[in-house]
């Protein structure tokens, strides 16, 4: 699937101890963009022309934090773009689980952490990037179990 031309296609990823069974999620935090450093998102980024979304987000992930991941099922957004971050970009966000290397702040963070999904209170207490914020409460709800909030078609 190609990402489409109407807003700036992100993709991100909810790297997971285990795809069958997931109790922590890896988070990462960022260097900037000035407005941005210091708070934390899951770790991905643009998909450029010609790429699909999967593959950016494994080139991605392998550039930012050294890993190969093995995709899981897609945490449905809003839109069919995903969720919005801004007016001109949305992200497509995927449960992952890391199959190679171990996580490491390479590029665009300074530090990556596994909290723990349940409870929510480590992760709600971290300082998340505003936009991030809607896609984790739906993470952890598809996390849990909910069948509603995951596109279980692009696995």
């Amino acid at each position: 699937m190609k990402a489409s031309d109407s807003l700036r296609q992100i993709v991100g990823a909810a790297v997971v101890d285990s795809l069958g069974n997931p109790t922590r999620l890896l988070v990462a935090r960022r260097t900037a963009p000035p407005q941005f450093a210091g708070m934390w998102e899951f770790p991905g980024g643009k998909v450029e022309a010609g790429e699909s979304c999967e593959a950016a987000l494994r080139r991605e992930l392998e550039e930012e934090l050294g890993i190969r991941v093995r995709l899981g099922a897609e945490v449905r957004g809003p839109g069919p773009q995903g969720w919005p971050l801004n007016e001109s970009a949305a992200m497509r966000v995927w449960f992952a689980e890391a199959t190679a290397g171990d996580p490491a702040p390479l590029q665009d963070h300074d530090e990556v952490r596994w909290v723990p999904l349940h409870p929510a209170a480590e992760l709600d207490a971290l300082a998340w990037i505003p936009a991030d914020r809607p896609i984790l409460v739906a993470l952890r709800a598809a996390a849990a179990g909910r069948d509603d909030v995951v596109d279980r078609a692009h696995p």
